[in-house]
């Protein structure tokens, strides 16, 4: 800790240039002699990449000492050519560009380093001026290698192998063209052209590239007798294009700064942003940015925008007549309306949509993995090299990217690549989705507006996607087969899959609700919704999620503001990822970070008083025996609340799909790292095959007959499987608003009654909620289809604002917080149950002996199907609590004291989160909210578990509660 203070003393009296003799007593003793201060301060500049005549080390060396300092500092790390020095390095200590990479090559071959130590941009930039990259540099070390002992006598014969010549590489006619310092001899040996040019260059204001000779300056540049410059000022604009020629090697090991600003300039750059304002957002020294967006643009990954008269003027301006209208729209809506003080508007609301709709669409880096599999298609490499070093994928290349997608189409694959396919199916049609502006294309549009739509139609692409990918449908398996828990693809039996002739006409009924041109329409036979009057038009950003979370907070929500108006998140998305907060963009995705566990699930069965018997145990229990419910299961389902994974358990977003005479262990196993959702299962609930059977629902849903049955049918379900589907849809949406994208997992229960427990074949099934998952699967091509046909039935996103998502979004949030403000370990109800004694002590009344151990004489049923039975069937109170004392489940109502305390303090939470608006802390806090009490959900209704009698040991509650509290605190 010492250390690190004294060493942020010495970087704060550098930055203020505070000379040895004022500097405080401490740092006089560390630093022991002024020379050694000297040495730091020059050591300090240096790291910073900082001009000599700018900084404080002028008042220490001198300046040839200092840049000649410099440059051995550079070759021994490796390190980026420092351009922005070029005017003493390259004019004056006359050492190009070319000749110090081939130092770096040299230097890495002398010492037998592997081209992979070379940091990715000083590699990517040495390829670009010496040709050599990792096919060479390996071809030349074999090459030494086989001169065997002259090889380790002489390490110089890399460098007699080195190019001699810099290679031909692209030049923008607006890269200002700068002179070296000649000698005598080398101004003889010029030409006549030679000399012209450069007496032009000397008296020109300008000097771009484009006003002089190529070939000239080629032959100059060549001889090193001219270096470029490559301006960028405050008022610039450019955008970020592929990484074409990027060296995917390590990462920098030493300081740069420049080079570390690289990679958030690639994320937050925008075309409608100056580099005064990218600054601005990323709260960087203007300085360092325009160097870092200049060795962009010099390696091709940036392209400045501008037109050709401020080529020949000092001062590039950025003219308004290079955009279209549409983009000229897009200003308007980006730098008008977010500028100032909008951009730090903390007022929770939702956003106003004008001219055409900024997305950024949010993935992870898997995805980017997915395309970098060269079997898919070369064409795919290029993109996913820069979605996953820039961290962004920018509109320019969103249609490329899908022409590349489609060269997929027709191909089988299998086994891993299946997975890999799936992804890049669901993507391209949720970007053609998108840039359509989730409207149906037919003859009704304006053909000023069809020009510029893609050449298929969203009806082309869908139908040709059903219609060419191979992934094989088993609907002959029968209903035993209807969805498999498979990752791959999660529905792949077929039931999820609707024909093309069926998509057809339901593309013709969406076509005659299309939106185009109309004030108000009515679609999905629901009631009227104001659409926009002219087609909404949608530009597109791939964003990596990863890269996201590496910019601060404040940046981030800067950016948000900026550059986007809506964001849509992948599912599932990675628990590290970063969500816009409640001022920010409106979002398509998760609301809060606790949507993203099974809290969600929870407020779903709550609000919908209908799902699964489930039961949650805190952090920390570890059981001697299994309580009732879950004792006689055939196989569970267990969801453990954090990424945590212990023996191949927990941390999946699908749940893991355990035996029931492994459950015991399985639980102790997980909850020493979370807390447990526990969902058992009889084995009339699962198929033949020993699977859950599930179908997937997409959203939006409206509560209507009409966009219920449509759901229903595009499922494809035999209609003896259709069961209560429709009821249980209907319930749901009335009480759970579904308007928002994403989908709706329901699972297929056996249902008992109680005239069937003597013949429990003869009970039918029934459909049940089992999760809602708010985003874009693109883990499902089939299923994210079905979701951009809700897209366009709804009309969501040409809608004039977004007020219904929003609406949709905070009662979500609201439901969450009161869900995890009720139970978690300082909640109303754990601090009751969990206080100090044991929890028997708690004056309550017998309600119910719900039931006790099974026996298969007495009752033939299934065990997990009879406890479901009884818990369902029992009387009910408001402040009701559940236990199992080790032979029976009993149920109890709390005294009246307790329970009028209980109800007051749910109460006041309750009117804390319905008052107030989305906390930011709330928001931007990424800690996971653990349960503070076991709980247990009987269909219905959630209340808490008394399970003492089963934990090993009998620990007591309120220290399994204080030290998950203390825990929590702590992280």
């Amino acid at each position: 800790m010492a250390a690190t203070v004294e060493e942020q003393m010495v970087v704060k009296a550098i930055r203020e240039e505070c000379p040895w003799e004022s500097l405080p007593k401490r740092l006089q003793s560390t630093l022991h002699t002024k020379e050694e201060w000297h040495r730091r301060i020059v050591d300090y500049c240096i790291r910073k990449r900082l001009q000599w005549n700018t900084c404080f080390a002028r008042r220490v060396c001198r300046e040839g000492e200092y840049y000649e300092e410099m440059m051995r500092y550079l070759r021994r790390n490796l390190a980026l050519y420092p351009y922005h020095l070029a005017d003493y390095i390259c004019r004056v200590l006359r050492i190009s560009p070319f000749r110090y990479y081939c130092d770096i090559l040299f230097e890495a071959m002398k010492n037998e380093q592997p081209y992979d130590s070379i940091p990715n941009f000083t590699a990517a930039d040495a390829l670009r001026l010496t040709g050599v990259g990792r096919n060479e540099f390996i071809d030349i070390m074999n090459k030494c290698r086989s001169k065997k002992l002259m090889w380790k006598l002489n390490k110089s014969i890399a460098k007699e192998l080195l190019p001699t010549q810099p290679v031909d590489f692209p030049i923008d006619p607006w890269w200002g063209v700068c002179l070296v310092n000649f000698t005598i001899e080398e101004f003889k040996k010029l030409s006549e052209e030679e000399t012209a040019t450069i007496d032009k260059i000397c008296k020109e204001e300008a000097n771009s590239y484009v006003l002089f000779d190529p070939k000239v300056i080629d032959g100059l540049y060549k001889r090193g007798l001219v270096y470029f410059d490559v301006p960028v000022y405050p008022d610039d604009r450019f955008k970020v294009s592929r990484l074409e020629g990027f060296v995917s090697n390590k990462d920098q090991s030493y300081e740069d700064p420049i080079e570390e600003l690289l990679y958030a300039v690639f994320v937050v750059s925008s075309a409608n942003a100056t580099v005064a304002e990218l600054a601005a957002t990323l709260q960087a020294d203007l300085y360092q940015l325009q160097a870092a967006a200049s060795f962009a643009c010099r390696l091709g990954w940036a392209v400045k925008l501008m037109d050709a008269d401020s080529v020949l003027e000092d001062t590039p301006t950025f003219p308004s007549n290079i955009l279209s209208d549409d983009e000229e729209g897009s200003n308007a809506s980006i730098n008008s309306e977010k500028s100032g003080q909008q951009l730090l508007s903390v007022d929770a609301g939702p956003r106003k949509i004008s001219g055409t709709a900024h997305v950024g669409l949010v993935v992870d880096a898997n995805v980017t993995s997915y395309l970098m599999m060269g079997s898919l298609s070369p064409g795919l490499k290029s993109h996913a090299v820069t979605l996953y070093e820039a961290g962004k994928l920018g509109d320019s290349c969103i249609a490329e990217l899908c022409s590349d997608l489609a060269s997929l189409e027709g191909k089988k694959f299998e086994g891993v690549l299946e997975e890999f396919a799936n992804h890049a199916f669901s993507l391209r049609c949720f970007l053609e989705c998108l840039q359509s502006g989730g409207v149906s294309t037919n003859e009704n549009i304006d053909k000023a507006s069809e020009a510029k739509l893609p050449t298929r139609s969203l009806q082309d692409n869908v139908t040709a996607h059903l219609t060419k990918i191979n992934i094989e449908d088993t609907a002959e398996d029968g209903p035993d087969e209807l969805s498999q828990w498979n990752h791959s693809d999660l529905n792949s039996d077929g039931n999820m899959v609707t024909s093309s002739t069926t998509l057809l006409e339901s593309r013709e009924g969406m076509a005659r609700n299309d939106v185009e041109g109309s004030g108000t329409t009515q679609l999905d036979g629901s009631t009227d919704i104001n659409v926009v009057k002219t087609k909404r038009k949608y530009k597109v950003d791939i964003l990596r999620c990863e890269s996201l979370a590496s910019l601060p907070p404040a940046t981030l929500e800067r950016l948000f503001l900026r550059d986007y108006d809506i964001i849509v998140s992948m599912v599932p998305l990675p628990s590290s990822s970063v969500l816009p907060g409640p001022s920010g963009p409106i979002h398509f995705g998760p609301p809060s970070y606790s949507s993203m566990t099974p809290w969600m699930k929870l407020v779903l069965y709550t609000a919908g008083n209908c799902g699964p018997l489930s039961a949650v145990f805190m952090r920390g229990q570890r059981f001697r025996l299994l309580p009732e419910p879950l004792a006689g299961c055939e196989k569970a389902l267990i969801w453990s609340w954090d990424s945590s994974v212990v023996g191949g358990l927990g941390g999946k977003f699908e749940g893991n799909l355990v035996k029931g005479n492994l459950l015991l262990h399985c639980l102790n196993s997980v909850l020493k790292q979370s807390a447990v959702l526990v969902q058992p299962l009889s084995i009339n609930d699962l198929n033949a095959s020993g699977n859950l059977v599930t179908v997937d629902i997409p959203l939006p849903l409206k509560c209507d007959d009409q966009s219920i049955a449509s759901v229903i049918a595009q499922t494809n379900l035999p209609q003896e499987q259709v069961l209560n589907l429709s009821s249980v849809l209907k319930d749901l949406s009335s009480k759970f608003e579904l308007s928002t994208l994403g989908y709706l997992r329901l699972l297929r229960l056996h249902r008992l009654t109680e005239s069937d427990k003597s013949h429990p074949e003869n009970g039918s099934y029934e459909w049940v909620p089992l999760s809602l998952e708010l985003g874009i699967p693109l883990f499902s091509p089939k299923l994210c289809e079905r979701i951009c046909e809700r897209v366009v039935v709804s009309g969501i996103l040409q809608k004039e604002d977004l007020t219904e998502h929003y609406d949709v979004m905070q009662t979500v949030w609201r439901r969450l917080r009161e869900l995890c403000s009720e139970y978690q370990a300082t909640g109303p109800v754990a601090k009751l149950f969990n206080k100090r004694g044991s929890s028997k002590d708690l004056p309550r009344v017998l309600i119910n002996n719900i039931s006790g151990r099974w026996n298969p004489v007495n009752d033939p049923s299934v065990p997990s199907e009879h406890e479901r039975l009884s818990l369902a069937g029992r009387q009910r109170c408001r402040t009701e609590v559940v236990g199992f004392d080790g032979t029976f489940i009993r149920s109890y109502a709390l005294a009246p004291e307790h329970e009028e305390a209980t109800t007051k303090a749910m109460s006041k939470e309750q009117s804390s989160v319905h008052d107030g608006k989305p906390d930011k802390e709330d928001a931007d806090s990424k800690d996971v909210v653990l349960p503070g009490v076991n709980l247990i959900f009987d269909g219905a209704e959630l209340h808490p578990f008394d399970i003492s009698a089963c934990l090993q040991a009998r620990q007591p509650l309120w220290l399994i509660a204080e030290a998950s509290a203390a825990s929590s605190t702590m992280a």
